[in-house]
């Protein structure tokens, strides 16, 4: 969760230094907080023996920036954090997404 809490932190401090757009950071920050609360509702589901969240829809949304959120909600609702298919998607996800930040964030710099 550290991570996710410092990677946040940053991108209103990048948008400050004109480093990055406020856009971009709100946009973190808004599919972030969607993304928690869709983590939410589906452990709640999942107790409940309610509908349920598609995994793929919290992993597409992990990649269209909002896995700061979702990391956070995995490991404060403890959910989704044992099945080995899922984790590994995530991760790739994480990845791709900051792959895209940081090459984004390189093309604008050159």
């Amino acid at each position: 969760m550290p991570l996710a809490v410092v990677f946040l932190a940053v991108l209103p401090a990048l948008a400050l230094l004109g480093r990055l757009e406020w856009a971009v950071a709100w946009l973190y920050l808004s599919l972030s907080l969607l993304c928690f609360v869709l983590y939410w509702r589906d452990k709640r589901a999942a107790e409940r023996g309610g509908p349920r969240t598609p995994e793929a829809r919290l992993l597409w949304l992990g990649v269209l920036c909002g896995w700061p959120g979702g990391l956070m909600a995995r490991r404060l609702f403890r959910h989704k954090t044992v099945k080995q298919p899922f984790r590994l998607l995530f991760w790739c996800g994480a990845a791709l997404n900051l792959a895209a930040l940081s090459g984004w964030l390189y093309l604008r710099a050159n």
